[in-house]
């Protein structure tokens, strides 16, 4: 279980020492590195038929390699106990389970995650499923995808059958991977699959995968034990103003409601927001949230997962910045419904190699606000990291000084909420390999652990090799 003791401020080194019991894990999805997308019964995702859309994926890249971990998982279970790793974050590719979402499991897509789990509670590392990262059966989206109802339904039943198969193995359970992306990038902007530009329908798979979520949370407390534990992972966005005007703090209103509000006000609140209905009125009256939907959807959960990677900062619409340049990707339509009157603006200071902010002051604020907003429930850091250009030296060693400062900072932010008062039980790096980087390609590297590519070797980066040491004693190093 996800669970962590009371800091203890007498504790040697105690500005930095984090509480016992915190847990230390890394993250990835299946479509980034398992590969073999066409081995053992699995059928195409959305994110293959994306990839191989021309113009859609850097230099035409796809994930039918990708690192390679269907072949070589028993290889990076290893590194991850190298690592000290305590837990491991994983999703389970719903096509290589149910390949047309619908009917009864594949065995030999749940006999890989059966090996894998073993593997990793044989080297005491805690595995932690996510349901669903992006990947929908190509055949749902088919059929219309996440903006209509059927698809919750159908998740429900993939999760259920997950749960039938695993929950004897995995005790911490996710339902959706960053449902904002899911909906607002996949159908609204079209940076990501399925790549529709329809903010309607952006609207209406929000709303679904609100729903789909639910009910999967409730198929999984009808299997699992007692002990086991629900929870979904948002990309909470931390919205700032460019300056005080009360148009600048509107547009962080508006831009909360749809980043932020549309989740975590049916998940955590049991309602949409007043203002958020209000604002996307000229384009929908909601009419698809259906009677029980939003009790359906409002399950407890044991904590929150939190996606954080850099600050968003926004001002009234003036001309001195851009509607759709968000850090999310370039497109000619905005996955912001109904907030063109909204201009994004890059923040200051250095950046990663995604062109993101470094600003580990915006984890803190985030997680303060969302101990404040929702008192009582734990929360946990699911994915946090950078991308750098990284490369491994003529001596097979690759030095990521930018990445370890980067982890420094935003370990140095989670800690300090803590002794602020946020319950924070864990920290999960993202991601452990470098991997296939959705619309960048390979391009992108945030993995811990360098792979090259062509033959597929894995070596530690300087970041993995200081992130374990962390891990292991518990302690932040000073700067």
């Amino acid at each position: 279980m996800v669970t962590a003791a009371q800091q203890s401020p007498s504790a040697p080194d105690a500005a930095r020492t984090f509480p016992r019991g915190f847990l230390w894990g890394s993250a990835t999805a299946s479509y980034q590195i398992e590969g073999a997308a066409a081995e053992d019964g699995r059928t195409p995702s959305i994110w293959d038929t994306y990839a191989r859309t021309p113009g859609r994926v850097r230099n035409g890249d796809t994930g039918d390699i990708a690192t390679d971990h269907y072949h070589r998982w028993k290889e990076d279970v290893t590194l991850m106990a190298e690592l000290g790793l305590g837990a491991y974050r994983f999703s389970l590719a719903w096509p290589r389970i149910q390949p047309t979402g619908r009917g009864p499991a594949v065995q030999k897509g749940l006999d890989f995650y059966r090996r894998l789990v073993d593997a990793l509670l044989e080297k005491n590392i805690q595995p932690v499923a996510t349901l669903y990262h992006w990947d929908l059966p190509q055949e749902l989206e088919d059929t219309g995808g996440w903006p209509e109802r059927a698809t919750a339904e159908r998740f429900a039943e993939y999760a259920a059958l997950a749960a039938d198969a695993l929950g004897d193995r995995v005790k911490t359970w996710t339902t959706l991977n960053e449902p904002w992306c899911s909906s607002f990038l996949g159908y609204g902007s079209g940076v990501h699959a399925p790549g529709r530009t329809d903010p309607v329908a952006a609207l209406r798979a929000a709303h679904h995968l609100n729903l789909g979520h639910g009910l999967a949370v409730q198929a999984l407390r009808d299997r699992l034990r007692a002990d086991a534990q629900a929870s979904v992972t948002l990309n909470i966005h931390h919205v700032r103003p460019l300056t005080a005007s009360d148009g600048d703090t509107d547009a962080v209103r508006r831009i909360d409601a749809l980043a932020n509000r549309v989740f975590t006000g049916p998940m955590l609140n049991g309602a949409y927001p007043e203002d958020l209905l209000k604002d996307t009125a000229e384009l929908t009256d909601w009419s698809f949230v259906q009677d029980g939907d939003l009790r359906d959807i409002h399950q407890p959960l044991d904590f929150l997962g939190v996606n954080y990677y850099s600050p968003t900062l926004v001002s009234e619409a003036d001309g001195s910045g851009t509607h759709t340049s968000d850090g999310h990707g370039n497109s000619a339509h905005s996955p912001w419904p109904a907030a063109d009157r909204v201009a994004f603006h890059q923040p200051p200071g250095e950046t990663t190699a995604m062109g993101w902010a470094v600003d580990p002051s915006g984890l803190y604020d985030l997680l303060r606000r969302l101990s404040v907003d929702f008192p009582g429930l734990p929360l946990v850091i699911t994915e946090n990291g950078a991308a750098f250009d990284d490369y491994a030296d003529p001596a097979g060693q690759v030095n990521d000084p930018a990445r370890i400062a980067y982890v420094r900072g935003h370990l140095a932010a989670v800690h300090q909420a803590i002794l602020d008062g946020s319950d924070v039980r864990g920290y999960f790096l993202w991601s452990l390999l470098d991997n296939f980087e959705w619309a960048h390609g390979y391009s992108k590297r945030f993995g811990a652990v360098y792979v090259d590519y062509p033959t597929g070797t894995r070596i530690p980066k300087a970041s993995a090799r200081w992130y374990a040491e962390v891990a292991r004693t518990g302690v932040l190093p000073g700067a």
